[in-house]
């Protein structure tokens, strides 16, 4: 009853029908923009300052690891698109989705994306296979489009083994509610840590969380940039 697909132009749809759906067949269509918003373009609509947009360079250049916060629709994945564009052309990055919707404009990138079970509940590969396979592929940087479960606490661990520049976007209304998911996602993993010491990784492998907001008139903002101190 329900259905999770792509359409061949790249729109994610979502179909929920009875008996979920109690009052009939509910279909949802989400289209992608086919222009790549880049960094100078957000800065034109509103999105960021310019001294934001500047700082986030800077960052992203030395290879800090940047989680981008929001809401739904609140412009995480088009802003982390963005910035993708200050990664230098000659570092490999390989890209872990759930539904594909990054659109990288460098020349070593390795697309990954996770696949549902079929019918009989079989042959599924989450973004924590995908994400513990990515490690073998020699990335520079690894960027996950969504993180929503144990996968969490293998991003962290990577991040603090060496893969510095490392990128992300989750569910959060703010910097401390994004730590505070990462947190209980990690713990999802069913890996047996001490709070204290995934605290004292999560705190050292996150340098930057950027929040994104959307406004009542429907504007994307970005409203806090924080930085994370070990």
């Amino acid at each position: 009853p329900l259905i999770d697909t792509r359409l061949p132009d790249g729109s994610r749809v979502h179909v929920a029908k009875a008996p979920c759906a109690r009052y009939g067949t509910a279909v949802t269509i989400r289209k992608f923009s086919k222009a790549n918003l880049d960094i100078d373009w957000l800065v034109q609509i509103g999105t960021l300052t310019e001294l934001a947009r500047h700082y986030l360079r800077v960052m992203v250049r030395a290879e800090r690891n940047v989680l981008v916060a929001g809401g739904t629709s609140s412009g995480k994945t088009s802003l982390l698109n963005a910035l993708s564009g200050y990664i230098p052309k000659g570092e490999r990055i390989v890209v872990i989705e759930d539904s594909a919707e990054l659109q990288l404009q460098q020349d070593h990138v390795i697309s990954l994306e996770a696949q549902r079970p079929d019918r009989h509940g079989r042959g599924a590969v989450t973004i924590r296979d995908l994400f513990r396979s990515s490690l073998r592929l020699r990335p520079d940087r690894i960027i996950i489009g969504e993180v929503r479960g144990g996968e969490a606490l293998d991003m962290i661990q990577a991040m603090t083994s060496g893969h510095g520049g490392s990128m992300g976007t989750l569910h959060a209304n703010n910097p401390a509610d994004a730590l505070n998911r990462l947190e209980t996602m990690a713990l999802m993993s069913k890996v047996e840590l001490p709070l204290h010491a995934l605290r004292a990784q999560a705190s050292s492998a996150i340098d930057l969380i950027v929040q994104m907001s959307r406004q009542i008139g429907g504007e994307r903002q970005v409203t806090q940039i924080t930085e994370i101190e070990p």
